[in-house]
């Protein structure tokens, strides 16, 4: 059976030694008394919850999946999920990070996001029920109406009341443009919304009193494409003035789908079926309140590899200490044994080493962008904010896509690892290589992704906001330049940050001419770019735990961290030469392809 330590001691690392989360959060106002010891006390007892209450179910829960009941569309989800959303909503872990004004805790994102990733751990598929309603509380709270947020956002903070994002329709993915969803204005005020949704994870279930969907629909007189699309609020049940549950709205599950993993949550086809909602914002408007949804989905997305690259690590590393398996090539290591544990052999460690530095990289990268989220909403200095926004727009799709990547490559060797073990369900291994896949999927393909940051974040501005990040690197060559211990991971940021610029510039001025060219480069440049912030990130990890280690701790943590830099700097930052070289034979090998593609 598999295991699950949470990763206390890295995530202590991340936050109080490499970014020193809390000096930030004592310049905002509302986080000004948060210290140390109330953030590691809340994740331990945060871990305890993940690894006790949610891990036991999550083979438990992807063997029996979802159920529906096709006469009253009612769906109940696997045995004792009900009861552990139960004790998270009774422990006040849905309103951890809240705003206190609808009975929120008001703790740092940083704090949920650490909590997020310990529960992606132990059982991905219950913590979408809860992790979407996070999504759905943000839109509402930027873009409700007063009466709107009072409606919903104190049971959606307690976690009474789950929400949903309802977007993609049978014909229509990404291209939402295309969307056929009717809403049809009443004389009251509300819409009668009719037409369907399908792939609506936690569209139905047994978990909660109410769902509150976030509906996109059009207007009956609504311009067409994207400009066209507004937003409602279609609550499950309806909500009396008083806040009491009224009558059961027009909205209800027409199936489950029936998929490669994630079984444990139920991924709904949505029938609108003449539902009342509310419009939340302006008409044709509704994408502004649905990017609020979708950016937070596509940084929880990328939680979600990261926590489970982290259990698939700590599995296969069990495993292979304890697995006997042939000698080692340079002499017997196990002299009492038939052989010795496979972790002697080097291609072993180096799948071991890839996943504990995707796992590593990415929780440092995850962290910083909810710092960044953080002061964009709540830092008192507006340039603050507006810096904070910047940067983060520009690496929210690097945390989807090349965190989702990498936990791909990462849950696939440590399956990998298991041997022949691996593929039999009992070790848990093949489940976090199935969920893990879809995370590369929704929320907006990677390759979408891509296209989001060549197109929009980098090439939009002529790459200004990759310069900025640049700077970060700058000063790190600055400070590390000539310190001959960290010649191995400074060398390699400083170069690949000289070349960012002309390969940035070539790939823009071949798109000029031919906008195929973005389209071929752009899944190629994002794993370059991605390296390039996961190898700033590493870079400065190093510098810490090597200064630890000067400084004469002995903490064998630290020696820990800076193998693993050296790891990674040698054996997965490279990737990124032959990446660039791929990008640069541009878009006629695939376009100029009729024939083979016929």
């Amino acid at each position: 059976m598999p295991v699950y330590n949470p990763p206390l001691r890295d995530m202590q690392f991340v936050m109080h030694e490499l970014l020193r989360v809390t000096e930030d959060l004592r310049a905002m106002p509302k986080h000004a008394d948060v210290d140390s010891d109330t953030i590691n006390a809340v994740l331990e007892e945060g871990g305890k919850f993940a690894a006790e209450v949610l891990f036991p179910l999550n083979i438990s829960g992807d063997t029996q999946g979802c159920s529906i009941d096709t006469a009253t569309h009612s769906v109940t989800t696997p045995k004792g999920f009900k009861e552990a959303y139960a004790q998270y909503v009774q422990g006040g872990w849905a309103a951890l990070a809240c705003d206190p004004e609808y009975g929120g805790q008001g703790l740092p994102l940083v704090v949920n996001q650490m909590f997020y990733e310990m529960l992606n751990s132990a059982n991905q598929a219950w913590t979408m029920y809860p992790g979407l309603t996070h999504g759905a509380y943000a839109a509402l709270h930027t873009h409700g109406t007063d009466a709107q947020k009072a409606t919903y956002l104190p049971k959606m903070t307690s976690g009474e009341w789950t929400g949903t994002m309802c977007l993609t329709e049978p014909h229509c993915g990404t291209d939402l443009g295309l969307m056929r969803t009717k809403a049809e204005a009443l004389p009251d005020g509300t819409y009668r919304i009719t037409g369907n949704k399908i792939f609506i994870s936690a569209g139905e279930h047994d978990m909660a009193g109410n769902i509150i969907h976030l509906v996109l629909a059009r207007l009956t007189d609504a311009p067409p494409g994207i400009k066209g699309v507004s937003l409602f609020i279609v609550p499950k049940f309806h909500v009396n003035a008083d806040g009491t549950l009224g009558e059961r709205n027009g909205i209800y599950c027409g199936g489950l789908e029936h998929k490669m993993g994630i079984h444990g949550n139920a991924t709904a086809q949505m029938v609108l079926d003449g539902a009342i909602g509310t419009m939340v914002g302006q008409p044709n408007k509704g994408m502004q309140g649905m990017f609020v949804m979708m950016n937070a989905a596509r940084l929880g997305v990328g939680n979600q590899s990261l926590g489970l690259t982290e259990v698939a690590y700590q599995n296969a590393l069990a495993y292979a200490k304890d697995r006997i398996q042939m000698r080692s090539l340079s002499g017997t290591k196990a002299k009492d044994k038939a052989a010795d544990p496979i972790i002697v052999h080097p291609d072993v460690r180096k799948m071991l080493l890839t996943a504990k530095a995707y796992a590593e990289g990415g929780r440092a990268l995850a962290t910083y962008c909810s710092m960044l989220l953080e002061k964009e909403i709540n830092h008192p200095d507006e340039q603050v904010r507006k810096d904070a926004a910047e940067m983060l727009a520009l690496l929210t799709p690097i945390v989807k896509a090349f965190i989702t990547d990498n936990g791909w490559t990462a849950t696939s060797s440590c399956l990998q690892v298991f041997g022949g073990h691996g593929f039999i369900k009992e070790w848990g291994m093949e489940q976090f290589v199935r969920d893990a896949r879809i995370n590369m999927i929704y929320e907006g393909t990677n390759t979408i992704q891509s296209l989001d940051l060549l197109g929009r974040k980098v090439l939009s501005n002529n790459g200004a906001t990759l310069r900025k990040f640049g700077k970060l690197i700058a000063k790190l060559v600055d400070e590390e330049g000539v310190n001959e211990k960290m010649a191995e991971f400074i060398t390699p940021i400083a170069v690949l940050g000289d070349q960012m610029t002309k390969f940035t510039t070539e790939i823009g001025f071949k798109g000029f001419q031919n906008p195929d060219e973005v389209g071929a480069a752009a899944v190629d440049y994002l794993r370059v770019a991605g390296h390039l912030v996961f190898g700033y990130f590493w870079a400065c990890m190093a510098q810490v735990a090597l200064r630890e280690i000067t400084a004469g701790n002995t903490d064998p943590f630290y020696q820990a961290k800076v193998q693993t830099a050296r790891f990674y700097f040698a054996k997965l930052f490279p990737e990124t030469t032959t990446l660039m070289r791929t990008a640069r034979t541009g878009s006629k090998v695939l376009m100029d392809t009729d024939a083979a593609l016929a």
